[in-house]
């Protein structure tokens, strides 16, 4: 239920050979730009990620454990196998006190590494769960189970329901449903006839089969449910929001008294629902798109009672389907090899670690920090954040179509930011959370339970602004609109987005472009209906709302005219947020860049002015390649461009970079100054 802006979701990464630093045991000067990464017979007016990155791409191979390979990739490889050593030493540790960190900890990677027992119990672990719904006799039945599945930590399904802050009344916590209830990654999945979504669904269809055969269904019935499914998942995504809609908060922000909301779905009755889903009664809930929940209410009044137990059943499948024998789990992985193009799986003592950080992250992230992040990176971070702040207050102050009264309160805005900074001040313990060594699929549920029913004890409490929405170790960062924070996990303050010796051409156009970025969340179309203290408000006069949308729209429009895959348009609506931070990002980090000694200096190194290093450094950040399936699939997906897109398109309305390297009419890049798009 989070509301959160991230960096680079779903943005995966490069190889290691071309980031590990390996000359640093030696007594040759680190190259932070290393040439050999380039491809110098490109001219960078004409292609200037192929230009910074071109020797890279060349001599690099996705892994076939991975969709992509670059930046990203290869930090979250290099965390990921420094989490496999920390968790494993943990685990062959002599017995900790029940409930420690350690144990805990240990506990969790040892019961998912003993494929030996996991194998052993096969889907036994599953079979109560599906007796369960085999009793269900009406209605009322089904509904309890959808309640019992989510409480229990078993998966949700139908919808999506919890407690999060009303975005009017940002310091109240009120229960939130929202749309859900399919499987597939998107809605157009659903209901496309191209190509490729036609076999995405074949495959999923086949996934299906494939696991209702494996709990002893034969082939005829494991068809007939698969196309249950398939319909009514069907009906469920044609009622729900589209991923650009559901972009503007204003567009989700509905707030019913629950008497009224239950006229409105009189077959979901949200004051027993409610109950039965561990909420204490409310008066009012907030609901995030209640077409779709006339449609889901006209589902459980039509559909029978038969066909939602095939649902049910499915969702218990497809929910537990990680933790059970290796025949489900090979399932699961072809289904996701149709989308992703992934050739092989990665192997299990990663998957564990992983699991191990996203449950218990704040447990873990203690031991990761103590080990792998110094005082002194967080001392440079936030003098990095500092200097950001001020470049990005004289650009608002600098703005030309911005009037006085919108500009006090853009500034207001941007002095309020919290900054957090590698690790919360105060850790999750995970109160009540009992890790059994020898339990792998409970331990799973027991962590899915936790996390639900903590979130809902949030009811009627004070909100904690200390909470984070990622662990210590993760490689990203982010922007809260109900925090008006910024975010930067200790995992992504390491090369190549930042490096303690680095100069500052290199930290500026990295780190200080990601710094930037988030920064200018809090004012790009989405975040800029937030305010300075995360309500949910218009604070812009109506021409200087005009204005902005001016520019957000020539930002649209430059988006939607690039393409991958030759055919494959970037859609410039839902990555509209991304876009504007990435060309807020890069102007804001080089403005604060060039208050420093080097920004104002031409020393050269390795060849390469300091303005050249930073727009460099900005587009080696970004460097990868990606599988042809995963790069679809985040075309109808993320909110972020493709790599490639993510580096050229802001750089070509930067005038520093035409100067930089000497870009003039007749490049490919080129573009006249009165066409470069001006937002923040």
């Amino acid at each position: 239920m989070k509301k959160t802006y991230l960096l680079a979701t779903g943005i995966v990464c490069l190889v290691a050979s071309a980031f590990i630093i390996d000359n640093q045991q030696s007594d040759l000067p680190v190259k932070y730009i290393d040439p050999v990464n380039m491809d110098p017979s490109v001219k960078p007016g004409d292609d200037f990620y192929a230009y910074a990155n071109g020797g890279w791409t060349k001599n690099n191979v996705i892994p076939a454990k991975q969709t992509a390979w670059g930046g990203f990739n290869v930090l979250i490889q290099e965390n990921t196998d420094k989490l496999i050593a920390m968790v494993d030493a943990v685990s062959k540790m002599p017995a900790q006190p029940k409930g420690s960190l350690k144990q805990r900890v240990g506990d969790l990677y040892a019961s998912g590494m003993d494929s030996i027992a996991i194998e052993k119990r096969g889907y036994n672990p599953i079979k109560p769960l599906l007796a369960r719904v085999n009793k269900i006799t009406d209605i009322n039945g089904v509904l309890n189970e959808v309640a019992l599945a989510r409480v229990n930590g078993e998966g949700g399904t139908l919808f999506s329901f919890g407690v999060a802050r009303d975005s009017k009344n940002p310091a109240h916590y009120m229960i939130d449903a929202d749309q859900g209830g399919t499987t597939l990654a998107d809605r157009d999945y659903y209901l496309k006839d191209d190509a490729r979504t036609k076999t995405i669904r074949e495959a999923y269809k086949k996934y299906i089969v494939s696991l209702f055969t494996l709990t002893g269904s034969k082939g005829a019935t494991a068809e007939k449910n698969a196309d249950i499914i398939l319909s009514m998942e069907t009906t469920l995504a044609k009622a729900q929001m589209s991923r650009v809609d559901r972009r503007d908060p204003n567009l989700t922000y509905h707030k019913y008294k629950v008497s009224d909301f239950n006229k409105k779905t009189p077959h979901l009755n949200w004051t027993k629902l409610s109950v039965l889903m561990k909420a204490t009664p409310q008066d009012s809930i907030l609901v995030d798109d209640p077409d779709f929940f006339k449609t889901a209410d006209e589902m459980v009044a039509t559909i029978p009672v038969s066909q939602w137990k095939v649902y049910l059943t499915w969702n218990i499948l497809k929910n537990n389907t990680a933790t059970l024998s290796k025949p489900f789990v090979d399932a699961r992985f072809a289904f996701n090899k149709v989308l992703t193009g992934q050739t092989v799986q990665a192997p299990r003592n990663e998957r564990m670690a992983n699991l191990v950080d996203g449950s218990v992250g704040e447990l873990l992230g203690q031991l990761y920090v103590q080990k792998y992040f110094t005082p002194a990176a967080k001392q440079r971070m936030l003098n990095l954040v500092n200097n950001l702040k001020v470049a990005l207050g004289e650009r608002l102050q600098g703005l030309e179509w911005m009037s006085p009264e919108t500009k006090t309160k853009a500034l207001k805005k941007l002095n309020a930011f919290t900054v957090k900074i590698g690790y919360p001040d105060k850790w999750e313990n995970y109160d009540g959370l009992v890790i059994n060594r020898n339990d792998y699929f409970g331990n799973v549920n027991r962590i899915a339970a936790w996390r639900y029913n903590y979130n809902i004890t949030r009811l009627g409490k004070k909100v904690d602004k200390g909470r984070w929405s990622m662990t210590p170790p993760t490689v990203n960062a982010y922007y809260s609109s109900q925090n008006n924070e910024i975010v930067f996990p200790a995992g992504i303050l390491q090369f190549p987005f930042f490096a303690e010796g680095a100069d500052d051409a290199f930290n500026y156009g990295a780190i200080g472009a990601v710094i930037g970025h988030e920064m200018t969340h809090g004012f790009d179309d989405k975040g800029r209906l937030f305010d300075a203290d995360g309500t949910l408000r218009d604070w812009w006069t109506k021409d200087d709302n005009d204005k902005f949308t001016k520019r957000a729209d020539q930002v649209v429009g430059q988006y939607n005219a690039l393409t991958v895959l030759d055919t494959l348009h970037v859609n410039g609506k839902l990555t509209l947020g991304e876009n504007i931070a990435d060309l807020g990002g890069v102007n804001v980090a080089y403005q604060a860049f060039k208050k420093t000694k080097q920004g104002n200096s031409n020393e050269k190194i390795d060849g390469f002015t300091p303005d050249q290093r930073f727009f460099l450094a900005y587009a080696q950040v970004w460097r990868s390649i990606m599988r042809p399936e995963a790069t679809a699939q985040r075309i109808t997906t993320d909110t972020h461009s493709p790599a490639s897109h993510r580096v050229n398109a802001p750089i070509t309305n930067i005038d520093a970079w035409y100067t930089a390297f000497n870009v003039k009419p007749g490049d490919k890049m080129y573009k006249a100054p009165a066409d470069r798009i001006r937002v923040w």
